[in-house]
């Protein structure tokens, strides 16, 4: 007897429908599974023989084909388990064809029979429903996952036996919709106002975070670099739905969405090590997966000590760091990520990390400080917006009892921001000023004659590339929107102009 299950893959973040083939017929016993399946796919035969049986039900013992189609896609995961199950069952005679018509079924089968979660299935929910089906069988633990998108009939299931006693009427299963999703809770107990002076440094984290411009912050260690961009979280302007969207189906994806959260609500800050390799930021493997830089999507990727990274792994984040998303190329497949991401590095001014320091001896000289800065190549250096310089804490300013501004105020200010950004750039499809490109940068970053007249001198004098000019424009469009300005103005040109330090220190 002949059945036929639907269900879904995924591709990257993309999800497309599968259609589970089920052929029993007379012969040898045989369980074989065809359509390009990879070994994840094929060992399922053991999972669904094992869960089938010990769910109470007969296995057939006949010739048992399974195709998966389309058969020149290949397939991977273990999401198949339960389609494949219940595709059986359904050609064995013990579920009635019609009752699975407009499902589509999602899971993986434990021996006993229990359906566990799968990874990705926020991406297979979406897909599933821009494919017209209204309907989706899916493990109870990944209901929470589903009920993100609207409009779709969730049937939670726990074991095998409970999806086939809803497929015969035994019981009926169904999934109580909250539409309440909880609340953003910062996870970050980092605040601003326990670092003491560093105004500079602040203001630039301040104007980065409005931005969602990319910042290195350069001082000798122990000037509290690192303690800035750990704050930096807390003062990052909130989440809007669909950036919370895009993020929560790369973690989906990554199989690192948290437990009991169904929707991610905190921008992700990510911190590799400098060991870690070039496909583990911009990803990769068999079958591609996100690297650090899209879990850092809408959020921040912090490199310590940068200039320790391998230059070869730093080059890769050119591109995506130009583009916003990322395309990682396999043998078996090509698939594109999103990344666009906050860029914070930190670095000392060179191996011993005192150079220029006025209360410390540094034992570099000036060739070896620059030999050191020059493993940042000029083309990613053009692509970090602002540079800061952290000089080191006088004692005075430690034991200074002024209270320093707290996040929450700061946050403020940068939410105020980013809402005019956001509806600027809302028909464009675009989150801040630091996404503008071509015709967008000019048609929003007008500026007066006498900033005209500033940044013509200045490009001229410090030999900037047009790469640089276009960030200093973003910058002090970031500048004039926290002021409420519609024109960009010489001050806030100024301003700009003073985060570009660095554009003749580095220079390969």
């Amino acid at each position: 007897m002949f059945s036929r299950v639907s269900t879904c893959g995924l591709l990257g973040l993309d999800g497309y429908p599968i259609q589970v083939e089920t052929d029993i017929s007379n012969g040898l016993p045989a369980f074989d599974i065809v359509g390009l399946a990879d070994t994840s796919v094929r060992e399922a035969r053991e999972r669904v023989r094992a869960a089938i049986k010990n769910s109470g039900f007969d296995f057939p013992v006949k010739r048992i084909t399974v195709n998966l189609a389309p058969a020149d896609t290949r397939k991977e995961g273990t999401g198949f388990d339960l389609p494949l199950a219940l595709s059986i069952l359904v050609s064995a005679g013990m579920i009635p064809q019609m009752a699975l018509e407009g499902i589509m079924a999602v899971g993986e089968l434990a021996l006993d029979g229990e359906v566990r979660p799968v990874s990705g299935m926020l991406c297979k929910a979406i897909a599933i429903k821009e494919m017209g089906y209204t309907r989706v069988m899916v493990p109870q633990q990944n209901a929470d996952e589903v009920a993100v998108v609207k409009d779709l009939e969730i049937l939670p299931v726990k074991t095998l036996k409970d999806a086939v006693d809803h497929f015969k009427g035994i019981k009926t299963m169904s999934y109580s919709r909250n539409e309440a999703i909880p609340a953003a809770t910062n996870i970050s107990h980092e605040d601003f106002s326990e670092v003491k002076g560093q105004k500079h440094a602040k203001r630039a984290l301040e104007v980065a975070a409005s931005g969602g411009h990319n910042v290195i912050m350069i001082g000798s260690p122990g000037s509290g670099k690192t303690m800035l961009a750990r704050r930096l979280p807390s003062i990052l302007p909130d989440l809007t739905f669909e950036e919370s969207l895009e993020i929560t189906k790369i973690y989906s994806v990554s199989g690192k969405l948290p437990p009991n959260a169904p929707l991610i609500q905190e921008r992700p800050f990510r911190s590799p090590h400098h060991t870690a390799s070039a496909v583990s930021l911009i990803g990769g493997g068999r079958q591609p997966k996100p690297g650090e830089v899209s879990l850092a999507h809408h959020g921040v990727l912090f490199l310590d000590e940068i200039p320790e990274f391998p230059r070869m792994t730093l080059d890769v984040l050119r591109q995506p760091l130009e583009d916003g998303y990322v395309n990682v190329s396999r043998i078996n497949a090509t698939v594109s990520y999103p990344c666009k991401f906050m860029l914070v590095a930190a670095a000392n001014p060179c191996k011993c990390g005192y150079y220029g320091d006025p209360h410390r001896n540094c034992t570099c000289s000036y060739r070896d400080a620059e030999n050191y800065l020059s493993k940042l190549s000029g083309p990613l250096m053009d692509r970090i917006d602002i540079h800061v310089l952290v000089p080191t804490l006088r004692y005075s300013e430690m034991e200074s009892s002024q209270a320093e501004e707290s996040s929450q105020e700061i946050k403020k200010r940068v939410n105020q921001a980013r809402r005019i950004q956001q509806e600027r750039y809302r028909p464009y499809g675009i989150y801040c000023n630091a996404h503008l490109k071509g015709a967008m940068l000019r048609e929003f970053c007008r500026v007066d004659e006498e900033g005209k007249r500033m940044l013509r001198t200045v490009f001229d004098k410090l030999n900037l590339s047009a790469r640089a000019h276009d960030r200093i424009l973003k910058v002090a469009r970031t500048i004039a929107d926290m002021e409420g300005e519609t024109l960009i103005k010489a001050r806030h040109l100024a301003e700009a102009i003073q985060y570009r330090s660095l554009d003749q220190t580095v220079r390969v």
